[in-house]
């Protein structure tokens, strides 16, 4: 399974929404202090993009040399449509300061965050995370692809998504019939997750033979899922 600090790694470069609190801004707008792009630099650090007007980069330019301290906070949002869409949250905490000569569109900022702590509470679970771990660790090789991979599992491959429920066994039991569906939430280098939901509802990870580095190799490792899937002996 992808570490705390991999899976924190992975939102930070996903395209999950984010916001960044600063002490003292508590009235500001939270639309303008969302940061236009924003990216992982050579040292681990967290770049920003954000409006040259905007409340962040006042603050930060305002701050100078004095540590100005602010948390980013990421709220991860499954793309499909389920029931309990929230997949998880990751807060990183740190030293807020403005990138002076960094190359961006004209009217905007580029401000600098350098993760003093983090913590991540998803489908894995909560867990703290040390910076050094999170300047080591690396986003997950599907993270730029995930959104459209479940979009296009959950639209085109909808019947063998299903059909996982073969590789349950007595987890399986009330899965069959009206009213059941089964709705991939989650994708990674290691695996799959699905919601199913029927009479009982919960999520199953299906691990892959081994871990894929591309969409290539993620396109072999499904076709072995859902063949094992469809070799499974059926429980009806």
């Amino acid at each position: 399974m992808p570490s705390a600090a991999e899976r924190t790694r992975t939102l930070v470069q996903s395209t999950c929404s984010a916001v960044l609190v600063i002490p003292g801004l508590d009235g500001a707008d939270p639309y303008q202090l969302m940061p236009d792009a924003r990216t992982v630099g050579d040292d681990g650090e967290v770049l920003m993009v954000f409006a040259a007007d905007s409340p962040a980069a006042r603050a930060a330019t305002h701050a100078q040399d004095d540590e100005l301290i602010a948390v980013l906070e990421l709220t991860d949002v499954a793309p499909v449509s389920v029931p309990h869409r929230i997949r998880g949250r990751a807060w990183l905490s740190g030293w807020l300061t403005r990138v002076p000569d960094q190359e961006t569109e004209p009217g905007r900022t580029v401000l600098r965050l350098e993760v003093g702590e983090a913590s991540v509470d998803d489908l894995w679970g909560a867990e703290a995370v040390e910076a050094e771990d999170f300047v080591a660790a690396a986003a997950d090789p599907l993270v730029e692809h995930e959104a459209e991979l479940l979009q296009h599992l959950h639209a085109a491959h909808g019947a063998e998504v299903q059909g996982l429920r073969g590789l349950l066994g007595v987890r399986a039991e009330g899965l069959s019939g009206a009213g059941t569906a089964a709705v991939p939430v989650g994708l990674d280098r290691f695996g799959l997750r699905v919601r199913f939901t029927g009479v009982q509802c919960f999520d199953a990870r299906f691990d892959f033979p081994e871990p894929v580095r591309d969409v290539r190799g993620l396109r072999r490792a499904m076709h072995t899922l859902f063949e094992a899937a469809a070799s499974a002996p059926s429980g009806d």
